[in-house]
């Protein structure tokens, strides 16, 4: 079992799909700090090792709960630009890539900034952002080695990247393609992060930072302003919640899609008696015919300021139980849906006193818009993308707005005590990936390395894949293919471990406070316990 793959079991824990990122967070960790600041000294490192899938131009959302088991979501999400609609044509969709699709804000700077007044109020929590960001000032100032991850994606985009503003100049040094291994260096987002350490997190949104990002987006096109900078903010806001068995799942409200995957875990919920075993084709079934029936409502979900639908009402008992009653054990629904991608990280940390923290930090898709901020080294993220351009539509671009978000990091508690700390990468994907490894963490009692190497699968397109199949791990195995084939799903194996399953941790806390976790294998991180 190699290194990454190792389960821990300590009093804290941190984790992540970098193991430098890790890393910084367990120093924390070990310093006494609390688990937002290891979550953010994580962050922040994931923000210079991992720009492909996150970066101080993107976005957080924030699971958090304190010992007693008070949960609260920080909503790090920025807003739809003021003078967004003036590049906007109706009816033609907004452009995945490119100036066209930076219509919002990025809010990561002031999430890690409003979690952290959170710890030191309730937490007391005494580590400030400055001394929080240095591994990651270091690390942008002086190098890494550049992960597989970050060479797949930018071999995976090599055709489009001459396309994109600024980009080849900081990601492929000298005109070339770097290799896993090699020292990278990002000098200009080390100065970035420098000035957030010195002036602050709202350095970013309306000191010096805010100057240079703004001259930057403004000369390749973007209508983002420093007004519309000055305007983010995180908000606090309640979490959605569901009871499975002995534990109550929480999730991120709207315009997050945590929604999806409570209706999801509601509509198993209300299968029954699990007289399936897990990894059998019944498992497999079960759990896709349900995020079926979640999905088929998730275009509902919008930002709650611009509409007055009660999205809470998704998770009323007696429709959970009639999309249940509606799935036929013997046969897959057709399945054409639109398709969101994404891309994400998913880091989450315990400390020794039972406060914990659980995140997802974003740009949207790999390399986000692909856009870099002048000479600030940041790429900003294409959430604007997510937009639709038809105005009767619930997720209509509107000044102001928050779009919808894929984003869900989950907790559980049990007991009303915090009891599992939970999210994957994989925009479409989360949902699938969360209640594959809740049935089997809560039904079949699976370790959470166990939950997170066995097979998963991934229903509709991806980047690669224009059909609308079922992509399942090969070593699911030829009886499960056969069956669920049987049943009417259109299946397609990938292979074993494979990127397009999402890339997932958890971590378990026991009535007596120990932890156990890990990170998925299909990455290049791991859980480090304390």
């Amino acid at each position: 079992m190699t290194d990454q793959q190792t389960a821990f079991k300590h009093r804290a824990m941190v984790t992540s799909p970098s193991t430098v990122a890790s890393e910084a967070g367990a120093k924390v960790l070990r310093d006494g700090g609390t688990a937002i600041e290891a979550v953010v000294a994580t962050a922040s490192v994931l923000a210079v090792t991992y720009p492909h899938l996150c970066g101080l131009g993107g976005d957080a959302v924030w699971m958090v709960s304190d010992n007693t088991g008070k949960v609260q979501s920080f909503l790090g999400i920025g807003q739809a630009a003021e003078k967004g609609g003036d590049t906007i044509t109706p009816d033609t969709p907004i452009p995945l890539r490119g100036p066209g699709s930076t219509l919002t804000t990025a809010c990561t700077v002031d999430s890690w900034q409003h979690a952290l007044d959170h710890s030191a109020k309730n937490w007391g929590g005494t580590k400030g952002l400055s001394e929080l960001i240095t591994p990651a000032i270091t690390l942008a100032e002086n190098g890494f080695a550049i992960s597989p991850s970050q060479c797949f994606w930018l071999d995976f985009r090599k055709e489009e990247i001459a396309n994109w503003p600024g980009f080849m100049d900081v990601f492929t040094p000298n005109g070339r393609m770097p290799h896993a291994g090699e020292t990278f260096h990002q000098p200009h987002l080390a100065q970035s992060l420098k000035r957030i350490a010195e002036f602050g997190a709202r350095d970013f949104y309306e000191g010096g930072l805010a100057d240079q990002i703004v001259k930057g987006l403004s000369a390749v096109g973007s209508p983002i302003t420093k007004a519309d900078l000055a305007k983010t903010r995180t908000r606090t806001v309640d979490a959605v919640s569901l009871d499975y068995g002995d534990v109550t799942l929480f999730a991120p409200p709207a315009p997050t899609q945590g929604l999806a995957t409570l209706m999801t875990m509601g509509v198993l919920r209300e299968l029954g008696q699990k007289d399936w075993a897990e990894g059998t084709a019944d498992h497999y079934h079960l759990v896709v015919e349900a995020i079926k029936r979640a999905f088929l409502k998730r275009d509902q979900i919008a930002d709650p300021d611009f509409t007055s639908t009660d999205f809470t009402a998704l998770l009323d008992h007696a429709d959970l139980a009639a999309d249940a009653k509606d799935i036929s054990t013997t046969k897959a629904l057709d399945w054409p849906h639109p398709f969101r991608n994404g891309d994400t990280v998913f880091l989450a940390a315990k400390d020794a006193n039972g406060n914990c923290a659980s995140v997802l930090q974003s740009t949207y898709f790999d390399w986000g818009s692909g856009v870099v901020a002048g000479d600030t080294g940041i790429v900003w993220q294409n959430r604007g993308a997510a937009f639709s351009t038809d105005p009767a539509h619930p997720n209509a671009f509107v000044p102001g707005k928050l779009p919808f978000y894929t984003l869900n990091p989950g907790m559980a508690l049990k007991g009303g005590k915090p009891h599992l700390l939970y999210g994957t990468q994989g925009a479409d994907g989360q949902p699938q990936t969360l209640a594959m490894l809740l049935t089997r963490l809560l039904d079949f009692g699976l370790s959470p390395l166990e939950a997170l190497t066995k097979p998963r699968f991934l229903l509709g397109k991806t980047f690669s894949d224009a059909n609308d199949s079922l992509k399942l791990e090969v070593d699911a195995g030829d009886d499960v293919f056969d069956e669920l084939a049987a049943r009417g799903h259109v299946l397609r194996a990938i292979e074993q471990q494979s990127a397009l399953a999402g890339q997932a941790g958890i971590i378990r806390i026991d009535e007596d406070g120990f932890v156990d976790g890990a990170h998925d294998p299909r990455s290049d991180g791991k859980a480090i316990g304390v």
